[in-house]
């Protein structure tokens, strides 16, 4: 495929993808991984991704910045930093094919988490971040993104609306820094890595405004079963062909 053509797919995905996003509520991240890494490869599709995240979260954080949750955050960097360096450098050092399955069985557990997790039958408290930022960043730092499996937990803490996008994606900037710093460190990032990232992390921001508008047009639940299917088929191809 010519590079004008791939550029154009990775700006249609990533459209596509903060768009569903902002409707489904979910899968932004999950949706853009799979192409990044039949586009880029393992190696490369991880570190884009990151820089792309670390865009689109900083925007939400600065639109919610007045009822961001300081504790939450707190403990989550508390534990998340430690544990998304470790899961960095293990990222920058395993073997490819193992890194590709991995991502396409991360994948198919999302879709299987989001049918079978009750998150609201228990209320979290904010020390549980720490723990929870330590899981989450380190399998963050493997996989791309964890947000399908950590969010729940901001939900079942309380938050809603401007305090749970806003603290989420404050806890996200907080992972996705403490990646590219290992990265960065590695030479896992590039600069052409690093560009490619910030070019989709636009889009994405132009993709949420679109998925504000069709927020109330298009059903929410035909979004979600349409990219559960993708990712269920992404996930068996990673995790088949290595």
């Amino acid at each position: 495929m010519s590079e004008p053509l791939v550029f154009l797919l990775l700006v249609a995905v990533a459209l596509l993808a903060s768009t569903v996003s902002a409707v489904a509520g979910f899968g932004g991240a999950m949706i853009l991984l799979p192409v990044l890494v039949a586009v880029f490869g393992v190696r490369d599709a991880v570190p884009i991704l990151t820089v792309a995240q670390l865009i689109g979260n900083a925007s939400r954080v600065g639109f919610n910045r007045r009822e961001i949750r300081w504790p939450v955050v707190g403990w989550f960097a508390l534990g998340g930093v430690p544990a998304g360096v470790v899961g960095g450098v293990l990222f920058t050092k395993a073997p490819l094919p193992l890194l590709t399955r991995l991502i396409g069985g991360f994948l198919l557990l999302v879709v299987v988490y989001r049918h079978v997790a009750k998150p609201g039958e228990r209320r979290v408290r904010a020390w549980w971040f720490a723990p929870i930022g330590a899981v989450g960043n380190f399998l963050s730092a493997l996989v791309g993104s964890v947000g399908p499996l950590t969010a729940p937990f901001f939900l079942a803490f309380g938050l809603v609306k401007g305090a749970y996008i806003g603290t989420e994606a404050f806890t996200a900037v907080v992972t996705h820094v403490t990646k590219l710093a290992v990265y960065g460190g590695t030479a896992v990032l590039t600069v052409d890595n690093a560009a490619t990232g910030v070019m989709l992390g636009a889009v994405l921001m132009v993709g949420s405004y679109f998925g504000k508008r069709l927020v109330d047009k298009v059903s929410e639940r035909m979004f979600a079963l349409l990219i559960e299917l993708t990712l269920v088929a992404a996930g068996l191809y990673f995790l088949v062909g290595g």
